[in-house]
């Protein structure tokens, strides 16, 4: 009888991708790792680049010893749905509609252009003072 476990889908699993709630995906199972970042041997900066998605890749590639992968299990929360696309789908933003980031960028620079356009002046009519005085 097989075994029941809950289904997530990647685009729920790359949204925990921060230090205090980070899960990763391993041949097609989700782990919740958020608990031994402090305790992982290679620090926990190697989990937080691959956290939120598909890190089975990187797993392989680091060699992990069986000792490794059976501790993994104690983190296991669930799979991954088959019929979930290994990369979420991303945001497109149209050229028409600033960006949250954007629209910040531009409201400081109409805020603070006076700043340069003074200093610029001020050593103008200094530089004719100067020259005037000789």
């Amino acid at each position: 009888m097989p075994t029941l476990t809950k289904l997530y889908s990647m685009q729920e699993t790359s949204q925990h991708n921060s230090k205090d709630d980070c899960w990763v995906v391993i041949d097609g199972k989700v782990y919740d790792v958020s608990s031994y970042l402090d305790e992982h041997p290679g620090g926990d900066d190697v989990i937080l680049a691959e956290t939120g998605k598909d890190a089975t890749d990187e797993f392989e590639d680091a060699g992990h010893s069986k000792s490794a992968r059976e501790l993994m299990e104690d983190f296991c929360i669930g799979e991954l749905e088959p019929s979930s696309p290994a990369i979420p789908e991303l945001e497109i933003f149209s050229k028409k509609e600033p960006t949250e980031i954007a629209q910040k960028l531009v409201d400081l620079t109409k805020q603070y252009w006076t700043v340069p356009v003074t200093i610029v002046g001020i050593s103008v009519v200094i530089g004719f003072l100067y020259l005037h005085r000789k």
